[in-house]
């Protein structure tokens, strides 16, 4: 009991602070929530603490707390520089996050999964393999259940599988992952870190703690500093990596080990999450063989790259959780057919001027929304471009444009958090908007 008798403050009321809250206060800690923000919703879920003994602080009285705390624990998505923040940190008071905290309190080995693109598949796509081959295991961290929850059952498990952010990992000071894994990088979040040195820093923190007895999985065209633990690598097109890609076969060290056609995974962004997936499985001394069998049950989660219906002739397809350029990129590439666009959304700080190539080559035409929508429309000046103020509109759009034997592929290619709670709601909207569509097509009598 680390935190026992101690006066700690977590900063922030989502999901992840509020499992900071009460894992501390199950520790025998005297737990503050600190909220900046006072809604009904935050205010609902102050009363739920303070039922269960937590004090709660929202808006002024959160960002200028005086109290003096023995340890501070800090929500991934909050800025370090905003007020709330500063406050703490002006006390002197230590800080760490909610992925340490609760790393400090696992019984069991940990796998960590980072990059820009893929850590949710390939993490579910791991606890689906590992538990079918007998692995006690779940998946816990960016994912969805916050770590510090998960936690409580990790004296059950064999290993624990985290989906980590870089703005997880900023805040670690011993969080050492058995199996470290590195999917890809690319730009993301630079409205958070002033480039992209910085938030190929952050990420890298994941072998920070890393001693020759773990492993780190890497993909073999990233650049990536000396590591201490023993590396393994994949990559789909470097032909030196451990594991690789020839056709629709992932092989390793030469020796064929899957046939991508027997998975409902396609595409070249999926072989490297197959790849990384199954040297996780093999890190943990389970059988290649064994692990190519398990992957055959899995089912991909949603909207990424998902079928919702074919109308017309035309395949509608939801990859809302593209959130940067390089995942928009890899959905594209993906398709079979010709593509109409939908993009767009929150400004995080990059422009869409690098993918205008392939937009101008493989797009058709592009629906756009979101705050970027004229800007993006402008980047893809050679595209016939439609800008719209809501989604549903935008879907009403390319289904007009679209003609039989076309895709519309809805691929953002950013955030949601302008128009949208997160990814999840903006991909529901669009196929609820989508399967309420009616056909074109003129019936006879």
């Amino acid at each position: 009991m680390i935190y026992s008798g101690k006066k700690a403050v977590v900063l922030g009321l989502g999901h992840s602070g509020q499992a900071a809250a009460h894992l501390l206060a199950e520790e025998g800690a005297a737990v503050t929530v600190c909220e900046s923000l006072s809604t009904d919703d935050t205010r609902a879920k102050a009363a739920d603490l303070r039922a269960r003994g937590i004090d709660v602080l929202l808006g002024a009285d959160a960002d200028t707390d005086p109290t003096v705390y023995d340890i501070a624990v800090l929500s991934p998505g909050i800025d370090p520089v905003v007020p709330l923040v500063r406050n703490v940190v002006a006390k002197n008071v230590p800080i760490i996050g909610e992925l340490e905290l609760a790393f400090e309190e696992c019984s069991c080995p940990v796998v960590a999964i980072t990059g820009t693109n893929g850590k949710t598949t390939t993490t579910e796509l791991t606890t689906a393999m590992l538990q079918s081959c007998g692995v006690r295991t779940m998946s816990s961290g960016n994912i969805g259940l916050p770590f510090a929850a998960a936690v409580r059952s990790s004296h059950e498990l064999d290993v624990m599988i985290l989906e980590v952010s870089s703005f997880q990992l900023e805040t670690i000071r011993t969080f050492r992952p058995s199996v470290a894994v590195w999917l890809n990088l690319s730009p993301n979040h630079l409205d958070r870190y002033p480039g992209m040195p910085e938030y190929r820093a952050a990420k890298l923190r994941i072998f920070e703690n890393q001693c020759p007895d773990d492993v780190a999985i890497v993909n073999a065209v990233n650049d990536l500093p000396p590591l201490a633990a023993r590396t393994v690598t994949f990559s789909a097109a470097h032909p030196d990596a451990d594991f690789t890609l020839e056709g629709t076969t992932i092989y390793h060290k030469g020796s064929p080990v899957l046939d991508m056609a027997r998975t409902a995974l396609q595409g070249v962004h999926n072989a490297e999450n197959l790849m990384a997936a199954l040297a996780i499985g093999n890190a943990l001394h389970i059988d290649l063989a064994e692990l190519a069998e398990a992957v055959g049950s899995y089912t991909p989660p949603a909207h990424r790259c998902e079928f919702v219906r074919d109308l017309d002739g035309v395949r509608w397809v939801n990859d809302s959780k593209a959130t940067n350029l390089d995942a928009m990129e890899k959905a594209i590439r993906s398709q079979d057919r010709p593509v109409v666009l939908i993009a767009g959304g929150k400004d995080k700080g990059f422009e869409f001027d690098a993918i205008a190539p392939l937009v101008r080559e493989r797009v058709r035409a592009a629906v756009l929304i979101g705050e970027m929508k004229t800007r993006i429309a402008n980047s893809w000046s050679s595209v016939e471009s439609t800008t719209c103020q809501t989604l549903e509109e935008a879907v009403a759009v390319a289904h007009d444009l679209a003609a039989e034997g076309d895709v519309v592929l809805f691929s953002p290619g950013t955030s949601s958090f302008d128009m949208f709670r997160n990814y999840g709601e903006r991909g529901q909207i669009f196929k609820t908007a989508v399967q309420q569509l009616h056909s074109q097509k003129q019936t006879t009598p």
